[in-house]
């Protein structure tokens, strides 16, 4: 039967709202009434708050608002937050309410209004708005919280046995802004149950909470004292997802309009139909709730991967494959999910409909890379957990559960999810100690460069930066170390860390290298091999006296090496061009991951989930070569971070910044937080070509890129090479492309007329290679040697055999470079009489020193003992007859 969608009545006593006109009266509510500044739900990844991996509340980014170290752009706000949490993942789909994306309707003062607003506010909106029976709505108080009392008995006249007071009525989430919180409760009614569990205070889903208002009054602090707020807030929370399941009457959240068309979909495409089987309604409702989730998340810029953010996208939407895998989805099908989801959520959020096709390719690499391995992994893990039950141990090996992590690709947590389903746990601390192992491995891999550093009292020197533009000075050393150890004095050859008085090197950073350059004096040469800057900011010179002798005091003449200086200005101008036009072209999901600038080239890495395409690159690149012609005036400016932030500057992600920064601007066109050497013009640049574009890591890409004269040298080596081309090919520089044309035609009719040639050559072998043909019990069967260059011909040899001998089964080798191949193949009928061609041929390979193996029907193998082929081919008839009953 079809699930039954109609919404007959509202036994809320209020009116049928669909979700999205739920959200649209709440905001306008206290838009409209009530005097609050309507806000666009905040990204779900969090700003300057490292406290928070992802946006969980509604008010966890308006942290800074409620503890007033930001000031506010009203003092009462409200918004409908996305959110994601996952700490109950696995209760997803198994629950009336439990999600990992959902929308918090909030409304919010900060040292405005407080708890006799918000409470009447509140029951304003859920009696006269949404006209909600005043007998099925309940509420909880903290115990010692009076005055919320007073509010809702005497002002609200709330029923005395419809207030409970409770001691978990305190709401905290770490460091920051807390108190006493009130929340809301609808009784759904005695058909959810009447049990204690359902009743007020219980576990059960007849009593549903829908508003939580929380009476800021408190700051706890690190070490768990709390300070009270110089002005009290007012921070609420009503889950969108449940109120719609309310006002539509929906037994739980996933039969509302928010979710529905979702699970409709789904069923489509798995052919499972809600509400007749328990363990497909889990899976569509699993499939619902994570395709909002991963469409919400990659529209905010998260990708998946192994670490952070990354790693939640990853495991949801695995789960998401997972759970699609187990109702019959075979194919790829997250982005059909993800259409729907865009077309239901887009009158909110119209980024969502901008960036569909970027969120749609991010989850197929991810489905495609996952499903690959699903089969594979699934079959290990139901191996696993079967051999345990064998053995009566109802934990999974710890090392188990890291391979299918490493090898398969399986969050830990899906792992543990599937155990559970099983009756069986998994051994997490093991999987820890073996994940950690490969770490160490890792490391031990690579090569290790070891030194001592140099970390001296800086206070004590008298030490200061010049502007990058002092190239050439006179200076005294103020410090000399070798091997992390001050040092008065040194003598050529010796490898030195140098500190001046006045420091005119440009120290390594932000992707770029460190000046190089010369100390010169009368008794000694210093030359300077790279630049780098210790945690307090003093510049140091790491390199070796080449002539004479060195000393602490010593006055020394400065020489930058100028030449390439300007060669790092101009490729880190054409870095910061470079971003803003990858930007521009791909969209502002492309967002800088590292880079380098070197003064032969440049490399720089980005957040972006597929190559790019040859257009793609061409745009990139002319457009940063009209902005080198436009020569564009570069600026820099030192401000406070936070208006650097508000211009809109882009900073790298990761990377820490002071108070005062340093931002760069380039025309209209570029505008980054920058600490490095850069050209006046952007004309200095010269020319700028891409010469690679490649793939580094799940979601990140590389694209390597000269200026200058660097860009010049490839242009010649290209010209070059098109001219040793055209004399290769005797032809015209203009007429290349069509003379390759004409040979990769004549190449590939070469091509057919052999592979013709050779089909004509094993049509005539046929009757030779079938002309010992035995017989037992009906069964045709034979082995012989044929003549095929690789396995794939050997095949259609087979193939060709395989329509000849109905009812039958053989076995063919080949020999080709030096290596033996083997094809077995069996009818039905020859497999009904026992024979098993994957077991026929593994035995038949080991002869030759080989393996393989395959299916009853059909097999193949390889061996590297050519000297025994005729010996595995008498044998495989001898194994042939064997199996045949």
């Amino acid at each position: 039967m079809k699930y039954n969608n109609k919404i007959i009545i509202c036994l809320t006593g209020g009116k049928i709202m669909k979700g999205n006109d739920i959200r649209e009266a709440y905001l306008s509510f206290f838009e409209e009434k009530k005097n609050h500044l309507r806000l666009k739900s905040f990204p779900l990844i969090p700003k300057d708050d490292p406290s928070l991996l992802l946006i969980g509340a509604g008010m966890a980014p308006m942290k800074p608002y409620f503890t007033g170290k930001v000031e506010p752009p009203c003092h009462r706000i409200t918004t409908s937050q996305k959110c994601i949490r996952t700490g109950d993942i696995e209760n997803v789909g198994r629950t009336a309410r439990h999600h990992t994306f959902f929308e918090m309707l909030g409304n919010f003062s900060f040292g405005d209004y407080f708890k006799k607003e918000a409470i009447e506010w509140a029951w304003e909106f859920l009696t006269e708005v949404l006209k909600m029976d005043k007998e099925r709505l309940y509420v909880t108080i903290f115990p010692d919280d009076q005055d919320a009392y007073n509010y809702w008995h005497k002002n609200m006249g709330v029923a005395e046995n419809h207030i409970y007071r409770l001691e978990d009525n305190f709401w905290e989430i770490g460091e920051g802004p807390c108190g006493p919180d009130s929340e809301i409760f609808f009784d759904q009614g005695e058909s959810f149950g009447t049990d204690p569990a359902n009743q007020m205070g219980g576990d059960g889903d007849r009593f549903l909470e829908i508003w939580n208002l929380v009476f800021s009054q408190f700051d706890r602090q690190k070490d768990g004292t709390y300070l009270p707020l110089a002005k009290k807030n007012i921070d609420t929370g009503a889950g969108l997802e449940r109120l719609a399941a309310v006002m539509q009457q929906k037994k739980n959240n996933f039969e509302s309009d928010l979710f529905f068309p979702i699970i409709s979909e789904a069923s489509k495409l798995s052919g499972a139909v809600y509400g007749v089987k328990e363990s497909d309604d889990v899976a569509l409702k699993v499939i619902s709730d994570h395709a909002r989730a991963i469409t919400n998340m990659i529209s905010d810029g998260v990708l998946p991967s192994n670490e952070g953010r990354g790693y939640v996208l990853r495991r949801v939407l695995r789960r998401a494959i997972r759970f699609g895998k187990l109702i019959g989805i075979e194919k790829q099908f997250m982005g059909r999910m993800i259409d729907v989801v865009v077309d239901m959520m887009k009158p909110e959020y119209p980024e969502l409909y901008e960036k569909r096709d970027f969120i749609k390719k991010v989850a197929s690499v991810e489905e495609e890379r996952f499903q690959s391995t699903l089969n594979a992994g699934t079959e290990l893990l139901s191996e696993m957990i079967e051999d345990s039950k064998k053995k009566h141990i109802n934990k999974l090996s710890g090392e188990y559960v890291f391979k299918l992590y490493d090898t398969y690709g399986f969050p830990w947590e899906l792992t543990d999810e599937i155990a559970k389903e099983e009756g069986m746990s998994i051994d997490k601390e093991g999987f820890i100690i073996s994940m950690n192992k490969q770490k160490e491995r890792a490391r031990n891999a690579r090569v290790k460069i070891s030194a001592k550093v140099l970390t001296p009292d800086t206070t004590k020197l008298d030490a200061k930066n010049l502007t990058v533009k002092d190239e050439d000075v006179d200076t005294t050393i103020v410090m000399l170390g070798k091997n992390g150890e001050e040092i008065l004095s040194a003598t050529d050859g010796e490898d030195l860390v140098v500190i001046l008085k006045n420091n005119p090197f440009h120290a390594e950073g932000g992707g770029q290298m460190g000046d190089i350059g010369i100390l010169r004096n009368s008794s000694g040469v210093f030359e300077v091999h790279n630049t780098k800057k210790l945690p307090d900011g003093i510049v140091y010179l790491i390199g070796t006296i080449t002539e004479g002798k060195i000393s602490v005091n010593d006055i020394v003449e400065v020489k930058v090496d100028r030449v390439r200086r300007a060669a790092l200005a101009k490729n880190h101008t054409g870095t910061h061009l470079l971003h803003a036009a990858l930007r521009q072209v791909l969209g502002k999901q492309a967002t800088q991951a590292g880079s380098l600038v070197a003064p032969d080239h440049l490399r720089f890495d980005f957040t972006w989930n597929e190559p790019l395409t040859a257009k793609q690159i061409n745009d990139v690149e002319k457009l940063v070569n009209e902005k080198i012609l436009e020569s564009l005036t570069l600026t820099t400016k030192e401000v406070p971070l936070e208006e650097a932030r508000k211009a809109g500057a882009l900073a790298l992600f990761g990377e820490k910044y002071g108070k005062i920064v340093r931002m760069v601007r380039i025309g209209d066109f570029s505008l980054e937080l920058c600490g490095g050497s850069h050209t006046h013009t952007t004309g200095e640049v010269g020319s700028f070509r891409i010469i690679s574009e490649s793939g580094i890591g799940s979601g990140l890409r590389r694209i390597v890129a000269l200026t200058g004269i660097s860009a010049y040298k490839a242009m010649v080596s290209d010209r070059k090479l098109i001219e040793n081309s055209a004399v290769l090919l005797k032809c015209k520089k203009e007429e290349i492309l069509n003379k390759i044309d004409k040979l990769n035609g004549d190449l590939k009719k070469a091509e057919h007329d052999i592979l013709k040639l050779k089909n004509e050559q094993a049509k005539g072998e046929l009757s030779s290679l079938m002309s010992d043909i035995k017989n037992k019990n009906g069964i045709s069967f034979f082995a012989s040697t044929a003549h095929a260059d690789n396995i794939n011909e050997l095949r259609k040899i087979a193939d060709m055999i395989k329509d000849k001998l109905p009812k039958g089964a053989f076995v063919l080798s080949s020999v080709s470079n030096g290596k033996v191949n083997f094809v077995g193949m069996a009818s039905k009928e020859a497999v009904e009489a026992g024979i098993h061609m994957g077991k026929v041929v593994s035995q038949v390979a080991k002869i030759c020193n080989g393996g393989g193996g395959g299916k009853p029907t059909v097999a193949q193998a390889g061996g590297k003992d050519i000297s025994k082929v005729e010996d595995a081919i008498k044998e495989s008839e001898k194994i042939i007859e064997s199996m045949i009953k």
